[in-house]
């Protein structure tokens, strides 16, 4: 017993070193290159509650990426985060060189769980071709003319319906875009569906309809453990039904494989609901906050440059990459913050909500190195706005006044975005 505790002062004191040790390692980590500035936060947790704090939607970049621009006095910095060593960028230049460098996506663990632990869409890189070519077929300019655009304008009219007694009807924006999306894929993908298998699968994805994107670890109670559990709900579900159709002798032409198809369904499920959907719940609170511009046509052009809904570089490198001046370290996340739409020297008072910025511009321009509105969606996200406001222009209506929008790393609605649809049609 003399021993012992004759012992346990170095044994307290080794324990000590190692984890000064570590800490140190932690917060000054090793690099063959140079490392952009910055700083690693918080072991394990990083600056992860900081850089998921939301701001107003009127302020185009979060408090946390000002604070850390204007520290390092560099728009590339190191930091961690949702457990990952990260390199963060807001300069255009840099995220277009990364994403030319490596052609894979990357995740952080903590996120990875969501899409699947060997999800191809995060771990192959032929894989990113091929979904931007079946993306493209899906959501592309030819499949909208053809058969999605006569969809959209059904499942949006559905929503404008008032029942013979009433008054006026409400429904939240951005759910019913999230439904209509939901719809529109299973539609494609599957053709008609039995009743109960849509109803389980509409519980099944009810779960991503909120806070999906979040840190936590996956543990009982916890939201990535509920959001684990429907996608792996949701995912037997799919395959019963692909198995189905396969045994029918229908297949899926576009898909390569059962559980490929699962993935890249559930994947484009998960993705499509934090972009189009709150785009257009934004569209309508900008619209409702500047009543003069329903009118004006160049109003989703503006919509889409004003939410800053680019598409962000997601990379976890296999070697080290030399960008900027800076290493990007194999194994490390790469995170690509697009601002351009929000550049000083681009746009004139960026931070306005200005619809005639675009008078004399060519409208159906969709990418240039100044706008780049969700890549290879746009047309899809413009179609469903631009039906969804034809449909609400002809009544009278109006936005729940405690509608708020907030930017977060995606946008977000605290109170919801309600809008009310009067009987009488608008003069």
């Amino acid at each position: 017993m003399l021993e012992f505790y004759g012992l346990f002062p170095v044994i307290v004191s080794f324990i000590v070193v190692k984890l000064c040790h570590w800490i140190y390692r932690w917060t000054n980590p090793k690099c063959k290159g140079k490392l952009p500035p910055g700083s690693m936060g918080f072991p394990i947790i990083g600056e992860t509650f900081e850089f998921m704090t939301a701001y107003d939607f009127s302020s185009a970049v979060s408090p946390y990426l000002e604070k850390r621009i204007s520290r390092y006095g560099s728009k590339v910095f190191r930091t961690s985060l949702f457990g990952a060593k990260a390199i963060i960028s807001t300069d255009q230049e840099v995220n277009m060189e990364m994403a030319k460098a490596s052609t894979q996506c990357g995740a952080p663990e903590s996120l990875r769980r969501l899409f699947g632990e060997n999800s191809d869409f995060l771990q192959r890189k032929e894989i990113h071709k091929y979904v931007r070519n079946l993306t493209s077929r899906f959501v592309g300019p030819e499949n909208l003319k053809n058969r999605l655009l006569q969809d959209i304008d059904v499942l949006s009219r559905n929503y404008f319906k008032i029942e013979k007694g009433a008054t006026s009807i409400s429904f939240d924006i951005k759910e019913a875009a999230t439904k209509m999306e939901v719809e529109l894929i299973v539609k494609k993908v599957f053709g008609e569906m039995e009743s109960e298998a849509v109803r389980e699968l509409g519980l099944c994805w009810t779960a991503f309809r909120t806070n999906w994107f979040n840190f936590s670890y996956n543990f009982p109670g916890t939201t990535v453990y509920r959001l684990v559990k429907a996608r792996r709900r949701a995912a037997k579900l799919l395959k019963g039904l692909i198995q189905k159709k396969n045994a029918s002798k229908e297949g899926l032409g576009d898909f390569l494989d059962i559980d490929r198809a699962v993935d890249l369904i559930l994947t484009f499920f998960i993705i499509s609901q934090e972009t189009t959907p709150t785009i257009l719940g934004a569209t309508v609170k900008l619209v409702a906050d500047n009543p003069d511009v329903m009118e004006e046509l160049k109003v989703i052009k503006e919509s889409l440059r004003f939410t800053s809904a680019q598409p962000t570089v997601h990379r976890i490198p296999t070697e080290d990459v030399q960008i900027g001046g800076y290493t990007i370290p194999a194994g490390w996340f790469f995170f690509g913050i697009p601002l351009v739409h929000f550049d000083e020297e681009k746009y004139e008072d960026p931070l306005k909500f200005n619809p005639w910025r675009w008078k004399g511009k060519y409208l159906h321009g969709t990418l240039s190195k100044d706008y780049i509105p969700l890549c290879v969606g746009s047309e899809f996200a413009k179609c469903i706005i631009a039906v969804f406001l034809h449909h609400l222009s002809i009544f009278r209506w109006s936005l729940d006044p405690k509608t708020r929008v907030l930017r977060r790393y995606m946008l977000m609605f605290p109170a919801g975005c309600k809008v009310e649809i009067a009987k009488e049609p608008s003069s």
